[in-house]
């Protein structure tokens, strides 16, 4: 019950409906506790800690990240370990805590070395090096790391197993948002047509569309020709889809 009620969770994050997620992750937190059982507890933690990001409220986040390593199945599982410390290193960016941070991604890509790839519940299957790879880009997004960004991203792209159609969309529109923060504004419009591309064979995220309006946000403040070019033309294209 308590596994059901974070799938149901993760559906609503996924979506950006934050009111029925935060309902189901308390029915799943309670639920995880009465069970007695850790993974369940890790898991419904870690959407926690998801849901609190979305909100804005790294603290709270961050402590939902801690609970889920303090859950017992980080102890038990190297795996399990370096999924609730790249949560951690996630909140502690977002507060721009870079040390913290940077030790927390060091503890993840440790653990994530020990791990035995053969033994993934399905739920954990996604999180893999590339996966990780691909937030620690996040991590150094955060940190206002844009080259580290762009490097760990390139990284997560070329290891994402070619079946992960909406990690690669979500990881490429990261890798322009990398780019558009050096200034490389040729390499970042092309990877955001990139990323369109890949995006209209995907299912649909709220995340990945939000990410794709970010990277728009900031290309808007941006004074060159190649800006408001691709600006233009995709503002035409969504008009006429």
């Amino acid at each position: 019950a308590a596994n059901a009620a974070s799938t149901a969770a993760w559906a609503a994050l996924d979506s950006h409906h934050q009111q029925r997620a935060a309902q189901h992750l308390e029915r799943a937190v309670t639920l995880a506790g009465l069970s007695g059982d850790p993974e369940a507890v890790h898991r419904a933690w870690n959407n926690v800690a998801m849901l609190a990001g979305q909100r804005g409220r790294p603290i709270e986040a961050l402590h939902a990240a801690q609970a889920a390593r303090d859950s017992g199945m980080a102890r038990r599982d190297p795996l399990y370990a370096s999924h609730a410390h790249v949560r951690i290193a996630l909140s502690h960016a977002r507060i721009r805590d870079k040390q913290p941070a940077l030790r927390a991604l060091g503890h993840a890509e440790d653990a994530l070395a020990r791990t035995d790839p053969a033994h993934r519940p399905t739920w954990l299957a996604y999180y893999d090096g590339a996966e990780l790879h691909g937030l620690a880009g996040i991590v150094h997004q955060r940190l206002g790391r844009p080259e580290q960004a762009e490097a760990s991203t390139h990284q997560a792209l070329a290891r994402l197993s070619p079946e992960l159609t909406r990690n690669r969309v979500y990881y490429t529109a990261q890798l322009a948002l990398a780019q558009v923060d050096q200034d490389d504004i040729e390499a970042a419009c092309a990877t955001a047509d990139r990323a369109l591309t890949t995006a209209g064979s995907a299912p649909g995220s709220h995340r990945i569309s939000s990410l794709l309006d970010d990277f728009r946000r900031r290309l808007t403040t941006h004074p060159s020709p190649l800006a408001r070019e691709w600006l233009l033309r995709t503002a035409v294209k969504e008009t006429a889809g």
